[in-house]
């Protein structure tokens, strides 16, 4: 399975922390460490400069928490912009009022191609820092004009071993950096390599919770992170693993991605992210727990909006024929619509049109947005072959914001779809799955699923392992799973060996595809095998992915 996937590292089952590249490596990091741990020993005012999501959120801690554990009386601070009434990324105004009050600012997950707002920091005598990991400008000239640039490709350097580091990635090799030059060696002060490991908690939150591809660097920040988080000393931490339902559980990827996560997003979609970063910042526990409540009820409320624009999305796609084979991106865009959801909103459409898609709330004479893309399909080019019709966009191949006027909301849309249909076919717009073996029930033995768990954690460019169970038998009827009726459970069989299969939310999706599934039918499976833990008795169960008639 390894070799089909084109895996061929030895140490991709054993992803140790040793395998970690030397931060130094890192375009600029020296320069911008060195400015930080001056301004710690010397009291400077440092305000640490975030995005307002999961990725932001993450790195500011590291930060702040590596700074405050050399100096616990340091000078520092953090800011993060209101998404609605600020948007994203460095802006002028706050940097400028920063500028009057600090000596030092350090931007987090943000700030590469922050041109005007470097330099009113320049004019001011004010260092600025920026950490990054978004798409730079092609040329060295184009960068801001900062004290120093750190990213993984900066243009005019030598390219970084491993370009697909989030900003919480670029953030914890800041503080790497940091914690061996403020122990002048080589390795850093026992304390400091405790906090480290640490740390790794928040590093695997950005990891998985921006979707970065899960392999190299980000495998093992994942993978140990993961760990830290069962048995963090965080109190942040803590209670938010605890308020989603994960307390002494094992946790995995998709915890990250459907139970920590989002609690940490809802409150910067829907309001300030403030409170999301003083949660995994506070040492006092009783502030966390409050918070983590607190952060559940924005992520219920962010779930029904979310739940309301996608179905108007949905309907509003197929009405403007924007689901046509000859009609392959989606642009949409509606006053009544949350800012701050119609990136979610964005990936619900991909999933079930599969072509890149743009969802803007119009705001007066502007428009403001995020698009969300299909594998192959690089957005950031995309809406850079647009610009004209553009105020501002940002971003990367699959995941954007953006900015125009709405008298250009046409010509964009135009242009957008044109540009889509140059680089898209008929047969990019249907999703694939990429099966790794075929197999027969017997195969997916306790041995065989346990060993499919080495391969975690899964997400992007690591998907969970898909098998084919061909001519499968229905051993049991389809009967309903769960309180609301949406997700199935059935028993198909080879021969006289039985499987569970759990299908999540696929009793519509038998319903519209007419298929009526009975005992003794053949049909074609392809499962995500897995192994689970019941009442302490291990079973072995698969995850329907998909699933036709053997004959058709």
């Amino acid at each position: 399975m390894l070799a089909a996937r084109g895996i061929t590292d030895p140490d991709f089952l054993a992803p140790s922390l040793k395998h970690l590249h030397d931060p130094s490596l890192l375009p600029g990091l020296d320069r911008a460490a060195a400015r930080i741990l001056l301004a710690i020993r010397t009291r400077q005012r440092i305000v640490i400069y975030a995005d307002y999501d999961v990725d932001g959120v993450s790195a500011a801690a590291i930060l702040w928490h590596m700074i405050r554990a050399i100096d616990p009386d340091a000078a520092v601070t953090t800011y993060l912009p209101h998404r609605l009434e600020e948007g994203y990324g460095l802006n002028s105004e706050a940097i400028s009022k920063l500028c009057d009050s600090n000596d030092l600012i350090v931007s987090v997950d943000c700030g590469v191609t922050a041109v005007a707002p470097a330099q009113i920091a320049r004019d001011r005598n004010i260092d600025l820092i920026i950490t990054d990991h978004h798409t730079p400008p092609r040329e060295e000239s184009g960068l801001p004009l900062a004290f120093a640039v750190v990213h993984p490709l900066t243009p005019g350097h030598a390219p970084y071993p491993f370009a697909d580091l989030c900003g919480a990635g670029v953030a914890f090799k800041v503080a790497w950096r940091l914690a061996t030059l403020e122990s002048e060696a080589e390795r850093a002060k026992p304390e400091l390599k405790r906090l480290l490991i640490e740390l790794l908690a928040l590093a695997a939150m950005g990891v998985i919770a921006d979707v970065v591809p899960l392999r190299g660097e980000n495998r093992i920040i994942a993978r140990h992170g993961l760990e830290q988080i069962k048995r963090s000393s965080l109190v942040g931490v803590c209670a938010l693993r605890d308020e989603s339902g994960l307390g002494g559980e094992k946790v995995e990827a998709a915890d990250i991605g459907f139970r920590l996560g989002p609690r940490l997003n809802a409150i910067g979609r829907l309001g300030h992210a403030r409170e999301a970063l003083e949660l995994l910042t506070t040492a006092d526990e009783a502030r966390a727990r409050a918070i983590a409540g607190a952060l559940t009820g924005w992520n219920d409320e962010r779930r029904a909006t979310e739940s309301a624009i996608s179905a108007q999305a949905q309907s509003l796609a197929i009405e403007r024929g924007m689901t046509a084979p000859d009609h392959r991106a989606i642009v949409l865009c509606d006053p009544s619509w949350h800012r701050g959801v119609v990136g979610i909103c964005c990936s619900r459409l991909v999933g079930l049109f599969h072509r890149p898609t743009i969802l803007l709330q119009q705001d007066g004479d502007l428009c403001h947005g995020s698009a969300r893309s299909i594998d192959g399909f690089d957005l950031h080019a995309a809406l850079g072959a647009c610009s004209e019709h553009l105020v501002s966009f940002g971003g990367h191949a699959m995941a954007a914001g953006l900015k125009l006027r709405h008298d250009r909301l046409a010509d964009f849309t135009m242009a957008f779809v044109s540009y889509s249909n140059s680089r898209l076919a008929t047969s990019d717009l249907v999703k694939r799955s990429l099966i790794d073996a075929e197999c027969d029930v017997a195969e997916l033995d306790f041995d065989t699923a346990e060993a499919f768990g080495a391969l975690a954690p899964f997400g992007r460019d690591n998907a969970r392992p898909l098998v084919l169970l061909r001519n499968a038998r229905i051993a049991s009827a389809p009967r309903a799973l769960g309180s609301t009726g949406k997700h199935i459970a059935m028993e198909v069989k080879h021969g006289a060996r039985v499987l569970r299969v759990k299908g999540w939310n696929w009793s519509s999706s038998l319903a519209e595809a007419g298929i009526a599934l009975r005992p003794g039918q053949a049909v074609d499976l392809l499962v995500s095998p897995e192994i689970n833990n019941w009442n302490g008795r291990k079973t072995v169960e698969a995850t329907l992915e998909d699933l036709r008639p053997a004959d058709d």
